[in-house]
């Protein structure tokens, strides 16, 4: 990358040049407050450096830039001597945060350190940075708000019990608040305002946010219909509006740098956890945790490439996260813009969710995205869209008019909700699909397959498909909301399990995720970081189709048997204690009440 675009790019109001070329000399800078640059040269120092290619600087950062025609071998190794020194000039010089970055002049390629304590090497360089940013973004990476997930969760159980207390009912509160966070992110004017003007600009806001949706007219009436215009809403008074709008800006708005990787996952979270407090009071709702969504992503391997399709995207959590992900992997704007426009793909039959995932997209900055509402058993835009990736949780317990109309024909007229728990829909899609990956969340019930039906669509699967691999999930997973137990199944799309080069399906048993429950907050971590380093582990067994006791084993299975770690893995009975004992009675009785069973019948 030549100079003038690396100067072009960041941008060059923020260049600070003080001889000639665009070049900053340390010696004449250092020596303009009384220093000596010379007595801060580090030892390994291969000559007298004092000219920094290019320098930017405000009063709180500094960016600075040595270029190389190419960095590797010596070039390379002289290069971080020189950038060191030109960072302990820097330091002499001011108290700013620094952004180092070495660079090629003849090929694409980059290093950039942030948060410099010591020394910069070829370990501690950001290695997912492969493009040169603007100012603008490396300055929000030190002092963009601060994410805090402890207080989101805590200011969204404080705002649920604000939104009950002025009376929005619980079936517009998560698209309220969705639409409410949507406007404010985008310079909503709301203070000193009537119910009626603060209404107004939000329309007006999303009239602009929706602007080259095909889509827009019809989404717009369902946000004006079932929020905008709700009685509710409507009968606001303006301090009570005025109220729930501070609210979200003052509480929410600042636990959130949205310009992060982590602030798009709390975005996610937030979303995810408002809709748990909304929807506890319906069993059949089962939003998927964040850190679970982003687990499937990475098994299923989401990256710019992929093309992902959630054919029941409810509140859009696996699409959120699948867009965050590709765009993580992105290099240039083009990637991006494309991975918004044809690479994420969604489908939802209730109108009031399918809102909702329209809202969730474009608050995490998709304008265009490929959401449609319908049935995904006769939607069919995206069977020519090249999709590689499917993520999905599908309903355990579908009515008649959820389900595909061809399997309905062979219910039992007494059956009204769907016997094979959400299998159907999996089947279906799969057979739409045929490559690929897939990747599932459906009732332990489908693993273990003790109904005809359930039998059915695992042997189908197996006829068409691979069974790569089977996670079992804490059993709590989805409090506060729905109590099903719920696993994971990864299909290889499009291979015959039979003829897969995969002989044995991993299995695991993934009952421990570092969630506990904590009363109003939902399921957090029982200490700061500890999902990282179980995803880590869970990755690398799988990854690695590794058997390890008490976590893992790979086997061999048919239709016929039970897919679940449970029923092939051993147990590492040192481990045990009689706190597990009592889990596994709490959870057995747990799966006994919500099944309508007698817990004291043997």
């Amino acid at each position: 990358m030549k100079r003038a675009d690396i100067i072009s790019k960041i941008g060059r109001k923020y260049l600070k040049s003080n001889i000639e070329n665009d070049e900053f000399s340390y010696k004449k800078g250092l020596q303009a407050i009384g220093k000596n640059y010379l007595d801060y040269l580090s030892e390994d120092a291969k000559r007298m450096y004092k000219d920094l290619d290019i320098r930017f600087e405000n009063q709180k950062m500094s960016i600075l830039i040595e270029t190389k025609q190419n960095l590797n071998g010596t070039d390379l190794k002289n290069g971080l001597i020189q950038l060191q020194n030109y960072i302990n000039f820097e330091r002499e010089m001011n108290n700013n945060q620094i952004v180092a970055i070495l660079a090629s002049t003849s090929k694409d390629e980059i290093y950039v350190w942030y948060n410099i304590n010591d020394s910069i090497t070829l370990e501690n360089y950001q290695k997912n940075e492969r493009t040169i940013k603007s100012f603008e973004e490396y300055y929000d990476i030190y002092y963009g708000t601060t994410n805090d997930k402890l207080a989101l969760i805590q200011n969204t159980y404080s705002l649920n019990e604000l939104l009950h207390k002025y009376g929005i009912n619980e079936k517009i509160r998560s698209q309220f608040v969705g639409t409410c966070l949507l406007a404010l992110k985008n310079g909503l004017i709301y203070e000193n305002l009537s119910t009626a003007q603060i209404i107004a600009g939000v329309e007006s806001k999303l009239t602009n946010l929706l602007e080259k949706d095909l889509n827009k007219a019809y989404k717009l009436s369902i946000l004006k219909t079932k929020v905008l215009n709700s009685q509710d809403v409507r009968e606001l008074k303006d301090y009570e509006f005025q109220d729930i709008l501070n609210h979200i800006k003052k509480d929410i708005l600042p636990s959130i740098n949205d310009k992060s990787t982590m602030g798009q996952d709390l975005l996610n979270l937030f979303f995810t956890t408002f809709n748990k407090y909304v929807g506890k009071t319906d069993k059949n709702q089962a939003f998927t945790p964040d850190h679970i969504v982003h687990f499937m992503c990475r098994v299923t391997g989401v990256n710019r490439n992929s093309v992902v399709l959630d054919p029941c995207c409810g509140s859009g959590a696996f699409l959120v996260r699948a867009l965050t992900d590709a765009l993580d992997d992105c290099d240039t704007d083009e990637q991006r813009n494309h991975v918004k426009q044809k690479q994420i793909y969604g489908i939802e039959y209730e109108e009031t969710a399918f809102g909702l995932s329209t809202t969730n997209m474009l608050i995490h900055g998709d304008g265009n995205s490929n959401i449609i509402q319908g049935s995904c058993f006769s939607e069919d835009n995206y069977t020519d869209a090249g999709i590689n990736v499917v993520l999905m949780n599908p309903p355990y317990n579908g009515q008649r008019k959820h389900c595909n109309p061809k399997y309905v024909e062979t219910w039992n007229e007494k059956v009204t909700t769907d016997p094979s728990k959400g299998f159907h829909y999996v089947y279906y899609i799969a057979s739409k699909i045929k490559t690929g990956k897939l990747a599932v969340l459906l009732p332990m019930q489908c693993a273990i397959g003790a109904s005809a039906d359930l039998q059915y669509f695992k042997k189908k699967m197996l006829e068409e498909h691979t069974l790569d691999a089977v996670f079992s999930l804490p059993a709590d997973m989805f409090y506060p909301g729905a109590n099903a137990v719920a696993c994971c199944m990864v299909f290889n799309l499009g291979v015959r399990h039979e003829n897969s080069p995969i002989k044995e399906t991993f299995f695991g048993y993934f009952k421990d995720d570092g969630f506990i429950k904590r009363k109003n907050l939902g399921r957090l971590e029982r200490e700061p970081g500890i999902w990282n380093k179980i995803e880590s582990k869970w990755l690398q067994l799988y990854r690695e189709r590794k058997t390890e006791v008490g976590l893992s084993v790979v086997k061999k299975v048919g239709p016929n048997d039970e897919w679940l770690a449970e029923a092939y893995m051993e147990t590492d009975y040192s481990k045990l204690n009689k706190y597990d004992f009592q889990k596994v009675i709490n959870e057995y009785l747990g799966y006994r009440i919500a099944n309508g069973g007698n817990i004291w019948q043997s």
